[in-house]
C-alpha cells in the first residue's frame, strides 16, 4: 500500500511544487515507484515535469468528480519509477463544485484506493490554499510535509495550517500525521534565515528534517527545461539536498517495515 504524502502549506511561493517535484524524482531514483498528483489549477508540477498542458486529455479534475478512473489519468514521465496525474484549469472551478457533492472530503481518497497498491509513494501538490481540493488531499493521506520558507511571516502561517491539520485528525482523518516541516530557499548569509530556522526547530522539533534546501539558481531553472533539478544537475546543491531529504523520507516511513 502506498504512502501518501500531502505537500501543503497555505502561503505561496514557499518552493512547494518544487518541492513535491525533486522529492519525487529522489524517491524514483532510490528505486521507489512514485505517483505525483498535481491538485493545483496553475498546474506548475506538470510543467515542471515536461509536459504541455494542451498536449494530453488526462487530468485530477475528472478523477474527484467522479466522471474518471484515476487509472485512466496517470502519465509516463521521463523520469524512471516515476509517473504523474496533471492539473486541469478545472480545478479552478472544483472549490464550488465540490460544494453541493456527497462525500465531498473522501472523493480523492475513494478514487485512489483503486491504484494505491501500484506505487510505494503517492504525491498530492496541493494548491495554495485551504479549501476543498487541500481538504480532500488531507483527507486522501497519511502523512504531510510542510515546505516553509524562512522568512518573518512564515511560522504565522504554518501554525494556521497546524490548526487545519487538527480539525482533519479531528473529523476526517485521525490517522494523518506530519512527517516533516521542511526548510527551503535557505540562505545562512543572512541573519534572519538563521533566526527562523532556530524558532522553527524549537518549536518543531524533530519533526524538522534535518536537511535545509539551499536557495539554489539550478533548482529555480530545472523547471524551465522540464526537469527535476536531479536530472537537470546532479551535483547541484540543490539537488543533493533533495536526495538527502528523500533519504529521510524512506527512514522516517520504511524504519521497521
Amino acid at each position: 500500500m502506498a504512502r501518501i504524502i500531502a505537500f501543503a502549506n497555505q502561503k505561496g511561493g514557499v518552493g512547494k511544487t518544487t518541492t513535491a517535484i525533486n522529492i519525487g524524482a529522489s524517491l524514483a531514483a532510490a528505486k521507489r515507484r512514485v505517483l505525483l498528483i498535481d491538485l493545483d489549477p496553475q498546474g506548475n508540477a506538470g510543467t515542471g515535469m515536461g509536459f504541455v498542458r494542451a498536449a494530453h486529455q488526462q487530468s485530477a479534475y475528472g478523477v474527484i468528480m467522479g466522471t474518471a478512473r484515476a487509472a485512466d489519468n496517470i502519465l509516463t514521465t521521463s523520469v524512471p519509477n516515476m509517473h504523474i496525474m496533471p492539473s486541469s484549469p478545472a480545478l479552478s472551478g472544483a472549490e464550488v463544485e465540490l460544494l453541493d457533492m456527497d462525500n465531498r472530503e473522501y472523493r480523492l481518497r475513494d478514487a485512489l484506493a483503486m491504484i494505491a497498491d501500484h506505487y510505494d509513494y503517492i504525491l498530492l501538490d496541493c494548491p495554495p490554499a485551504l479549501g476543498y481540493l487541500t481538504l480532500n488531499a488531507l483527507t486522501a493521506a497519511t502523512s504531510i510535509i510542510i515546505p516553509l520558507q524562512c522568512e518573518f511571516f512564515a511560522l504565522e502561517g504554518v501554525q494556521h495550517l497546524i490548526n487545519t491539520i487538527s480539525e482533519v485528525q479531528k473529523s476526517w482523518n485521525p490517522d494523518l500525521n506530519i512527517l516533516g516541516v521542511l526548510l527551503t530557499m535557505y540562505d545562512r548569509r543572512y541573519g534572519l534565515t538563521r533566526a527562523v530556522e532556530d524558532e522553527v526547530r524549537s518549536t518543531f522539533g524533530d519533526r524538522v528534517f534535518q536537511t535545509v534546501v539551499p536557495r539554489n539558481v539550478r533548482v529555480s531553472e530545472a523547471p524551465s527545461h522540464g526537469k527535476p533539478a536531479l536530472f537537470y544537475d546532479f551535483h547541484s546543491t540543490g539537488a543533493q539536498a533533495y536526495l538527502r531529504v528523500a533519504t529521510e523520507i524512506i527512514q522516517k516511513t520504511e524504519q521497521g517495515e
